[in-house]
């Protein structure tokens, strides 16, 4: 008998949300005034969601009476803080379209954006960190004719926009509001490409308010209390964090306006939070905190973890030592909302450990040959594809672009390896880019990875390819040590390597590192460490 294809479809019981933020904001609100919505570890600042609803409102009117209406891109550029969720929610009431600005950004970064975008007003904050936003601000603005307004938060242009909402008619924001439609688009984010400039994901109420089901598999309700270190201008945080909160009635904490491992395990105790989120080196650092076993977590339940691929290791300590019996694998990428398969709270550990779950709900996923487009069977490598509610609308104004991403029939090329089993269940082997071809062989770092996270002195690692003139290609392990080992050679990798990986995987360029080239969403960026290995090695790439 054949192998079953690897394409599998999400269940239905649960039908899609179907209106807009706003309105699905509003019905929390009705539902549950006086829980908590929105709480500020940093400053001590909390919101009900009656509270919350009231100052969304005002900055929606005050953006009104600035001239802001449907379709006008607003920029948002800051760390995490309660002025950014309220400024999330307010323009979507009004139907402007939120343009997420990477707290990392340099001014001409930050001038592609506002002119790709054509924004016409940035909300910022003044300073963050050693990063000036005001001067950038300034520099960029000349070549940006398109912008019109910029608002320092904290200043005096910020408290004027709130003035003259508290002064504005509520009929006009409930006018702005009978003009939406859930398809509308509401946000763009920026993708990091590897090559070129990024490109801007645009997403509509209806993708990313059905981050809901996001929420649903980790059985979330009015009683849940979720901290959220991840970035809010990426949808780990402003979808799977903030519009799973407020689709359930959950309260939304922010740790602090940065990822800072004792301020985020202080909030999980101070706000008995049940729910923690983040990418794999978070939480690695949240178990390195060296006060560690002093914070209360007991009231943790679920979590999610997500942005690039879990060690095992670091998964099982989770569970364990954080006590987050339920904690959840997502899968996905910007362009689809973000979310495209999650592992379920029954899930087994070995599922959740080697696995990245099954598809969600309203979704379909399947897995094909990169040369030729058809589905392979299940069990076999291929590159994952996703289709439904999540795909994003396009890349703004790059038609192109969005082509080569999302096929005729809607399937969005995920670029990522993957392999489904004979249950629907998918792991991710690596992207398509990063697989390794050594002597003809194809080497998955993941597998290579996941072996030395077992190595009793290694506290993360990475492999990369590196080029080689008899081979092609050679790989090379970037390892980060665990405080007081001694640093690993490549004799000592081989040598723990011998008899346990077929010899084509063994490393044979071992790098030690402190920290990995990092994105601001706590993605490893193997591009750059191919550049430096290429430097260091006295290779060209």
């Amino acid at each position: 008998m054949s192998a079953a294809s690897s394409h599998a479809s999400g269940a239905r019981e649960v039908p899609l949300l179907g209106d807009t933020i706003g309105e699905n904001l509003d019905r929390t609100v009705r539902r549950f005034p006086d829980r908590d919505a929105l709480v500020e570890a940093a400053t001590g600042r909390r919101w009900t969601y009656a509270e919350f609803a009231a100052d969304v409102d005002t900055l929606a009117l005050g953006l009104l009476g600035l001239g802001i209406t449907k379709g006008d891109r607003v920029g948002i550029w800051a760390p995490n803080r309660a002025e950014w969720t309220l400024i999330q929610y307010a323009t979507a009431k009004i139907g402007a379209i939120l343009v997420t600005v990477n707290p990392a950004y340099r001014t001409h970064e930050l001038e592609y954006v506002v002119r790709q975008s054509g924004m016409r007003l940035l909300i910022a904050a003044e300073r963050f960190k050693t990063s000036d936003y005001a001067g950038m601000i300034a520099q960029a603005r000349p070549n940006c004719p398109a912008l019109e307004f910029t608002v320092l938060l904290d200043g005096p242009d910020h408290e004027a926009l709130l003035a003259r909402g508290r002064t504005a008619d509520p009929a006009e924001l409930a006018r702005a509001a009978a003009g939406l439609s859930p398809d509308d688009p509401i946000n763009i984010q920026y993708t990091s490409g590897t090559t070129g400039f990024p490109k801007g994901a645009t997403l509509s109420h209806r993708n990313i308010l059905n981050g809901y089901f996001v929420g649903e598999l980790c059985h979330y309700t009015e009683q849940d209390r979720v901290c959220i270190p991840v970035p809010f201008y990426h949808c780990f945080g402003m979808v799977m964090g903030n519009l799973a909160c407020t689709s359930h009635g959950a309260a939304m904490v922010i740790p602090a306006p940065s990822f800072d491992p004792a301020a985020t395990l202080a909030a999980v105790q101070a706000e008995a939070c049940t729910s923690l989120y983040g990418v794999p080196t978070m939480f690695i650092a949240e178990l390195a905190d060296p006060a560690f076993d002093t914070y209360d977590l007991t009231s943790l339940r679920t979590g999610i973890m997500a942005g690039s691929p879990c060690p095992v290791e670091v998964m099982k300590e989770v569970i364990d030592r954080m006590g987050m019996a339920e904690v959840s694998i997502c899968y996905g990428m910007t362009e689809t909302s973000p979310v495209s398969t999650q592992t379920r709270a029954d899930d087994s550990v070995e599922r959740r450990v080697s696995t990245v779950g099954r598809v969600g709900p309203h979704l379909e996923v399947k897995v094909v040959d990169p040369q030729t487009g058809r589905t392979v069977p299940r069990g076999e490598p291929g590159e994952l594809c996703t289709r439904g509610y999540s795909v994003m609308l396009g890349y703004w104004g790059e038609p192109e672009r969005t082509a080569e991403a999302v096929d005729a029939a809607g399937w969005m090329h995920t670029g990522d390896l993957a392999v489904m089993d004979e249950d629907g269940y998918l792991a991710i082997t690596g992207r398509i880019k990063d697989m390794v071809i050594r002597g003809g062989e194809n080497v998955y770092p993941r597998e290579v990875e996941e072996f030395l996270h077992t190595h009793p002195d290694v506290l993360d690692v990475q492999v990369i390819g590196v080029p080689d003139a008899k081979y092609g290609e050679e790989l090379m392990a970037w390892v980060r040590m665990r405080e007081g080992a001694e640093p690993l050679t490549a004799e000592a990798v081989r040598a723990y390597c011998d008899g346990r990986l077929a010899h084509f995987k063994v490393p044979r360029y071992v790098h030690v590192v402190d920290e990995f080239p990092m994105t601001v969403t706590g993605k490893v960026r193997k591009v750059e460490m191919r550049e430096a290995a290429a430097r260091l090695l006295g290779t060209s790439t």
